[in-house]
């Protein structure tokens, strides 16, 4: 797998941080995040969208990821863009 490390929360420490790759193979942003609390994907799942079934299925899931990682998502759709994924 062309998985390239993007990057990775600088506040967090050594207990496990959020972190951002970008699969070039699979063509995906590979996030690693928060789990969000119950209440999160309760509001999650209340959420209407046009033409979208309701609810988070099965086989998806709900991450937090802290806002001063912005960057480094910019930079993974940059990465992935450049890459024409």
């Amino acid at each position: 797998m062309a998985l390239r490390f993007i990057g990775i929360d600088p506040e967090t420490g050594q207990q496990g941080s959020p972190t951002v790759w970008v699969n070039q193979e699979k063509h995906e942003l590979v996030l690693q995040g928060w789990e969000a609390d119950e209440e999160l994907k309760a509001q999650c799942e209340a959420t209407v969208i046009p033409g979208h079934a309701p609810g988070i299925p099965p086989h998806e899931g709900v991450i937090r990821i802290p806002a001063r990682m912005v960057p480094m998502l910019r930079e993974a759709c940059d990465v992935a863009e450049r890459a024409g994924l």
